[in-house]
């Protein structure tokens, strides 16, 4: 199939929503459709430059088109709908409830694909309209907690037949014949000795004064950060020789190619997300979030802490992570506490957990998602 994906995510960029966009349209391709990217913008990216820093396994097209930002991304919406048209598109993908009521509006089969609630001043609307228009659709979500939040915007229970559950999932190629911590510290130049990773950004929300507590009471570990934009990195840098804190390694933002490797030379990952979450671009999904870094991590097979949020819970269970209070110091101290000394206890829980992501492959849930569209009507 020719399938045109439509976001406006900026392409390339290091936030969240622009690499699972790019890690969506790889997998389709990997399965054999033909895929074209229309992003906003006036980028002329060199390929082969987006494929070391998203990590990407094929080649498609990613093709830009300017946007008004006063216009709202309405410009955008019309002239990517043309364009996909002309392009012979046999189904939209996007990320845009605007784009998916207009691709309906000109008859092509459409997957709408969300990650939060409703935003925006006519957010809300663009989605009811969405879901009560004719035609061969399907409303992608990453939660059930993100389904009985927009039900509970919208006013009304959303048909089963028209929403899909599907967890963000991860490409379990970028983890296969990883080597063992000890083998990864050292071709990464770090210190040898029991080590805590963090990845992600440093936004509101992130967990960031537990790593901390978890740096101060644990001076004999190698705290591993790894992410981050740069005028992030600078308070916590100013922070760190503050506290004389010399225990924590920072990396900065790391392509996605070698992120595997980094999550590797760890022995436990931490997830130590806050009862509310600022996204890269706004809003709270601490309710609602289906967080890459959890996917990945369980692809790494290393033991997880989490913050205990229900959402959580969906893909992640007593047998594969601890659980902490988001705001418990204290529990966070005790649960690595007992990791950094119980080493098959912290293999048995990563293990379990990368048996659990074997079914969570990203490009499992692309043909599931595909296969969910052509049984519709």
């Amino acid at each position: 199939m020719r399938i045109a994906c439509i976001t406006n995510s900026l392409i390339p960029s290091t936030t969240a929503n622009s690499i699972q966009v790019m890690k969506v349209c790889d997998a389709m391709r990997q399965a054999g459709h033909e895929i074209c990217i229309w992003a906003p913008g006036k980028f002329n990216t060199n390929f082969n430059q987006m494929k070391s820093l998203y990590g990407l396994e094929s080649d498609f097209e990613v093709r830009w088109l300017p946007s008004v930002r006063k216009l709202r991304r309405y410009d955008f919406a019309i002239s990517t709908l043309h364009a996909a048209n002309r392009w012979g598109a046999d189904i939209v993908y996007t990320w845009l409830p605007q784009v998916a009521v207009g691709a309906l509006v000109l008859g092509l089969p459409t997957v709408l694909e969300a990650h939060d609630r409703a935003t925006g001043r006519f957010g809300l609307f663009w989605l009811i309209k969405f879901l009560k228009s004719n035609g061969k659709k399907k409303l992608v979500l990453v939660s059930q907690a993100l389904k009985h939040a927009l039900e509970a915007q919208a006013g009304f229970m959303i048909p089963e037949d028209d929403v899909i559950i599907a967890p963000n999932g991860v490409d379990l190629k970028r983890y296969a014949n990883l080597p063992t911590s000890i083998v990864a510290r050292k071709e990464l130049g770090l210190n040898e000795q029991v080590t805590l990773g963090y990845t992600g950004h440093f936004y509101a929300g992130r967990g960031v004064e537990i790593l901390f507590q978890l740096a101060k009471a644990y001076p004999n570990v190698q705290h591993l950060w790894i992410g981050g934009r740069e005028e992030e990195l600078a308070l916590v840098r100013i922070r760190l020789i503050t506290a004389g804190m010399k225990n924590v390694v920072l990396t900065g933002f790391i392509d996605n190619t070698r992120l595997a490797k980094y999550q590797s030379a760890c022995d436990i990952l931490v997830m130590p997300y806050e009862r509310v979450i600022a996204g890269s671009s706004g809003g709270n999904s601490a309710d609602i979030c289906s967080p890459m870094k959890m996917f990945e991590y369980m692809a790494a097979g290393k033991a997880i802490i989490s913050s205990d949020l229900p959402v959580i819970h969906e893909v992640l269970d007593q047998d594969s992570a601890l659980f902490c209070p988001p705001e418990d110091a204290d529990a966070w101290i005790a649960a690595v506490n007992l990791l950094v000394n119980d080493p098959v206890k912290r293999e048995v829980i990563g293990k379990r957990a990368q048996a659990v992501i074997q079914d969570l492959s990203i490009q499992k849930r692309q043909k599931r998602i595909l296969q969910f569209m052509e049984s519709s009507g």
